[in-house]
């Protein structure tokens, strides 16, 4: 027994903050307290100490992985006798509504961008691939948006086929968190990056029978997990935030919310929290985690404390 688990019984190893920080042996960290602030989420108290111990050592990870897998497409095209430019290197990050994957997904797409090995990195979020509001409403699923069947899943599979494939463009569509929906017209166009990360809630969900799932092109991926108490708490304390700030726009379609008092916001929040976010945690996005190369464990404070590394 080590860490209070049997080593024998999981495919993961389990190291603590301390431990996991003293992987970060040499590298530098490049990130400025300015640009962190920009980069943290509306509840997310992430600060440079934690860029240091937790991500700097996950870039270095990230950085060997990727080299290793440049390594690994050089020995099959000399094997084929081909040419071609090395494979985009994907990454998918998953985890709950409000756990902070959003704010790992830019923290690393920033610092993966100035290793020198690989400086084009560019991010998708899943929900460039919901189905327009107008679709859900039609199928009467509007009430499950953020479920697997809220997504245009063939859509994502083939972006990030193309993605990886080398193609030199793949446009996928944009959503607006403001607006709540598929901005209609636009898109964000992906031109051949060494590094696609690719964040969304259910990134790590299997494929249906004959059928590929968009993780069957990932590299690797990493699940951003803490209790299920502690994530109601931090999206109730986001949504008062945002009734504060970005639901004040009168293009938010959220802007109705901000009539409430306090006491009905917050009640209105945790149903939400409790019908929809919670259920789809526990139905469709919890059952993923161990489908994931490394784990990032988060306490009360939203601070990362352990970190679980698939070594088999």
């Amino acid at each position: 027994m080590a860490n209070g688990w049997d080593e024998a019984a999981t495919p993961y190893v389990e190291l603590n903050r301390s431990q996991w920080s003293e992987l970060r042996k040499n590298t530098p960290l490049t990130l400025t307290e300015e640009e962190l602030e920009e980069l943290r989420g509306v509840d997310d108290p992430i600060d440079l100490a934690e860029v240091t111990d937790v991500y700097l050592p996950l870039t270095r990870l990230l950085n060997l992985h990727f080299t290793g897998a440049r390594q690994r497409n050089a020995a099959v095209t000399t094997f084929l006798g081909t040419d071609g430019r090395p494979a985009p290197y994907i990454l998918g990050i998953a985890g709950s509504v409000a756990v902070g994957k959003s704010t790992t997904a830019r923290l690393l797409h920033t610092l993966l961008a100035r290793w020198p090995e690989h400086p084009r990195v560019d991010l998708i979020t899943t929900d460039s691939f919901l189905y327009p509001n107008e679709v859900l409403t039609e199928r009467d699923i509007m009430h499950r948006k953020g479920f697997p069947e809220s997504y245009d899943r063939r859509a994502l599979v083939r972006f990030v086929a193309g993605v990886k494939a080398g193609l030199p463009e793949v446009s996928a569509p944009v959503y607006s968190h403001l607006e709540y929906d598929i901005v209609p017209g636009a898109v964000q166009t992906v031109r051949r990056p060494d590094i696609l990360i690719v964040e969304g809630l259910n990134v790590l969900q299997p494929a249906p029978p004959a059928a590929l799932a968009v993780n069957d092109y990932f590299d690797f991926s990493i699940y951003v997990d803490a209790k299920t108490e502690h994530i109601r708490e931090w999206y109730v304390d986001r949504f008062h935030k945002l009734r504060r700030t970005a639901f004040e726009d009168p293009k938010s379609y959220f802007r109705r919310l901000t009539e409430l008092s306090e006491e009905e916001a917050t009640a209105f929040a945790k149903d939400v929290w409790r019908d929809i976010n919670e259920r789809n945690l526990i139905e469709n996005i919890a059952p993923t985690r161990g489908r994931a190369g490394l784990v990032l464990l988060k306490g009360p404070d939203h601070s990362i404390k352990r970190v679980r590394l698939r070594r088999i």
